[in-house]
C-alpha cells in the first residue's frame, strides 16, 4: 500500500506552489510563495522515489531524513513527518523558505538526474512545519530535569539559537548575549521579509524565551560587556556571532553619500516592516523610492537588495555582476524572481569608480570579459579595454559579501585564536576552540555561508559542550 503511494515522479509532474503575481507582490514584503493544499503536498511527496541511496540526504548538511518524511506526507502522517523533520532540524519552516534546494536537497534528486523533474523537498517541509504550529504539534521545550550548569552564547543568529535550543532541551541554563534589539541575527534583519516574514521567525524566538532561554540584547560585547566576564559567569561559552564586516569596494568616488552597505540597507528595510522609527529610512538615505538604483554584487544578499530596491518604488534597478549569469554564486531561483520583478542585470561589469559631486549620480563601469579559470575552477574576469561607461545612479548598494570582525581585538582577547582570514580557530568536529570551555560554530568559523550550515554547527556545538559539561574535573579546573 505504501508503495503504491509512492514512486508518481512517471504520472506527476514537478509543480511548486503557486507565484503570486509579480506585479502585486512587488507592492508589498510578503512571501512571495502559496501554501501547498494538503493534497497538492501529498501529490508532490509521493513523487519521492524512495531510491536506496537519497543523494537528497547526503547532500543535506543537516541529513534530514527527506525520504521519509516525505513517504510519511504522501500517506497523510503529517504529524509524524513533521516530527521526523524536527528530529534533525532546529528550524525546518526557516530552511524550507531560505535554504538555496536548488543547490542542495533538490539539486542532488535522482529523479531529477533522470529528467522528471526534483521533488520539491523545501516546499513540503515549509508546508509540514507551518501546518505543525496551526495544529499545536510544535510542543513547548520542557526538559526532563534541571541542570546546574550554564552555558554563555554570544550571537543570537541561527548558531546560536539552535545550540541554545539543544542545550536548554538538555536542562543546560542558558544565556544569549546579542548586538541587536530583537534576537534573530541575519533571520530577523538580514533576510527580507518577501523571502521570510518575521512571525515565522519571532515564534521560535518565543518558544526559547517561554523554556527559559534569557536574552541580553542590545549587548555589545567588548564594550557593554567584556567577553572575560561572560566566561566567568558560566560553565562554557559558544561564539556564534557570525560575520558583519562588509567587504568594501575600493575605487575612486566610494565615499560618496549615496552609496551604502548592504547590511545597513536591509536592517533599515526590515525595521520599517517592524515599525521601527529609522531616522536614515525616513530621511530617504536608506530608501530606494523615485531612485536609480544600482546594487554591485551577484550573491543572495544582492538578490535581497534589488528585490527591496523594487518593493520600495525605485525608479529602476539594476545589479552588476563581474561574472555571467552562470557564473552567479546567488540562487537562480531568486534571479529568476528578481527578473520577474522587473530587475535589470548587467552581466561582465565591474564597478571603477563612482561620478558625483557630494553625492553619488553615476557607476563608472568596466566592461569584463571570462579567461582562464581561478584556483576555484571558475573563469576569472578579465577587464575589456577602452570600453568604459557610466550607469546612472541615485543609490548604490555594496552587496560584496561579508568578512569577520576583529574578535580578539574587540574584544580585549588576544588568546583566542583565529586563521589568516580572521574566523575564529575551532576543531571542525567538536568546534572547540584553543581556549578551555570555549567553543565557536557558524560563519565566524567557517566564513559567510548558508544558515543550514549555521543550524548544523550549532546543533553539534552543543553536543560537544555537554560532553565538556560532564566532565567535572574540566569544569572544576575553569
Amino acid at each position: 500500500m505504501a508503495t503504491q503511494k509512492m514512486l508518481k515522479f512517471v504520472t506527476v509532474g514537478k509543480e511548486m506552489p503557486t507565484k503570486r503575481d509579480a506585479t502585486l507582490r512587488s507592492a508589498d514584503f510578503n512571501e512571495i510563495y502559496r501554501e501547498f493544499a494538503a493534497e497538492k503536498a501529498a501529490e508532490q511527496a509521493s513523487r519521492c522515489s524512495q531510491c536506496g541511496v537519497p543523494y537528497c540526504q547526503s547532500h543535506c548538511p543537516l541529513h534530514n531524513n527527506i525520504p521519509d518524511w516525505l513517504r510519511l506526507t504522501a500517506e497523510g502522517r503529517l504529524q509524524e513527518a513533521y516530527e521526523l523533520s524536527q528530529a534533525t532540524n532546529t528550524f525546518p519552516e526557516i530552511c524550507g523558505r531560505i535554504c538555496p534546494q536548488d543547490r542542495l536537497c533538490e539539486g542532488n534528486c535522482v529523479i531529477e538526474s533522470s529528467g522528471h523533474g526534483t521533488v520539491t523537498i523545501g516546499s513540503v517541509e515549509k508546508y509540514l512545519t507551518d501546518t505543525a504550529w496551526e495544529q499545536g504539534w510544535v510542543k513547548p521545550i520542557v526538559p526532563h530535569s534541571e541542570r546546574t550548569e550554564s552555558v554563555g552564547i554570544i550571537g543570537a543568529g541561527p548558531g546560536g539559537l539552535s545550540a541554545a535550543d539543544n542545550l536548554r532541551r538538555a536542562g543546560v541554563q542558558v544565556t544569549v548575549y546579542d548586538r541587536y534589539d530583537r534576537a534573530g541575527g541575519l533571520l530577523t534583519y538580514g533576510i527580507p521579509g518577501f523571502k521570510l516574514e518575521k512571525p515565522v521567525v519571532m515564534q521560535r524566538i518565543e518558544q526559547l524565551e517561554k523554556a527559559g532561554v534569557q536574552f541580553v540584547l542590545n549587548c555589545n560585547v567588548g564594550v557593554d560587556i567584556s567577553f572575560d566576564a561572560i566566561r566567568g559567569q558560566h560553565d562554557a561559552v559558544l561564539i556564534a556571532t557570525g560575520v558583519y564586516k562588509v567587504r568594501a569596494i575600493e575605487a575612486p568616488g566610494v565615499g560618496l553619500s549615496g552609496i551604502v552597505k548592504a547590511l545597513d540597507y536591509l536592517t533599515a528595510s526590515n525595521r520599517k516592516s517592524f515599525g521601527d522609527d529609522v531616522a536614515e529610512f525616513d530621511s530617504g538615505t536608506l530608501d530606494a523610492k523615485g531612485k536609480r538604483v544600482v546594487v554591485i554584487g551577484g550573491g543572495d544578499t544582492a538578490m535581497d537588495c534589488v528585490r527591496t530596491a523594487i518593493r520600495q518604488g525605485a525608479l529602476s534597478v539594476k545589479c552588476l555582476y563581474r561574472r555571467d549569469k552562470a557564473n552567479m554564486p546567488g540562487s537562480m531561483r531568486e534571479v529568476q524572481n528578481a527578473e520577474e520583478e522587473g530587475v535589470e542585470f548587467v552581466w561582465l561589469s565591474a564597478p571603477k569608480g563612482f561620478t558625483g559631486e557630494g553625492a553619488v549620480d553615476g557607476v563608472l563601469v568596466q566592461k569584463m570579459r571570462l579567461g582562464a579559470p581561478d584556483s576555484s575552477g571558475r573563469q576569472s574576469p578579465e577587464v575589456i579595454e577602452g570600453a568604459d561607461y557610466v550607469e546612472t545612479a541615485d543609490l548604490v548598494v555594496q552587496a560584496l559579501g561579508f568578512e569577520p570582525e576583529d574578535l580578539p581585538a574587540q574584544w580585549d582577547a588576544d588568546d583566542l585564536a583565529v586563521t589568516r582570514w580572521g574566523t575564529v580557530k575551532a576543531d571542525f568536529r567538536s568546534h572547540a576552540t584553543n581556549l578551555p570551555g570555549v567553543y565557536a560554530a557558524g560563519d565566524i568559523v567557517r566564513g559567510a555561508s548558508l544558515v543550514v550550515w549555521a543550524i548544523r554547527d550549532g546543533r553539534e556545538a552543543a553536543d560537544a559542550i555537554l560532553e565538556y559539561l560532564a566532565q567535572p574535573a574540566a569544569v572544576a579546573a575553569e
